[in-house]
């Protein structure tokens, strides 16, 4: 009897913790604003042009706002050709830690390009991880590349 009492016991405690769980796993996992702060970000990947692949890195800042504001500089390498610019444009989250960015990024205050990028915040949007989607030149061309970009949280007040 103390055998079936114990199980019982045991089995509604489960039951409780479980559908405690159910509500939060379905609640919102970025919500808004959890994304602003300041971020530290490495790139990586391919610009394909008419000649052929070139390789291209990058490091630099990001700062991102609650109201979908998107600033920050960087310096970067093209096919060994160095450049350090600024960018800003705008940003998306989704409550499932998706979204989407759209930058411009300028040298010595001429736009250079235009890029799109797919988004994921992970680690309680301590890290963003990112794949370009598109990269336009001034001129409305489109060039096909392949890029990644991981991000971190770099300032201590950021966190929450």
């Amino acid at each position: 009897m103390k055998r079936a009492f114990h199980s019982m016991l045991l089995g509604a405690i489960f039951l409780a913790a479980l559908a405690g769980i159910i509500p939060t796993a379905q609640a919102a996992q970025c919500p808004p604003g959890s994304s602003a702060g300041n971020f530290g970000f490495a790139l990586t990947g391919l610009v394909i042009l008419p000649t052929g692949p070139v390789p291209i890195a990058a490091v630099g800042r990001a700062t991102l706002d609650s109201a979908g504001n998107a600033s920050g500089a960087e310096s970067r390498s093209v096919g060994g050709g160095f450049a350090d610019e600024t960018f800003n444009g705008t940003f998306t989250v989704n409550a499932d830690c998706t979204g989407t960015a759209t930058l411009k990024f300028y040298e010595s205050g001429q736009l250079v390009r235009t890029s799109v990028l797919l988004l994921v915040f992970d680690n309680n949007s301590r890290e963003i991880r990112m794949v370009q989607k598109s990269l336009q030149l001034p001129n409305g061309v489109f060039l096909p590349v392949v890029i990644t970009v991981e991000a971190r949280r770099i300032s201590v007040q950021d966190e929450d």
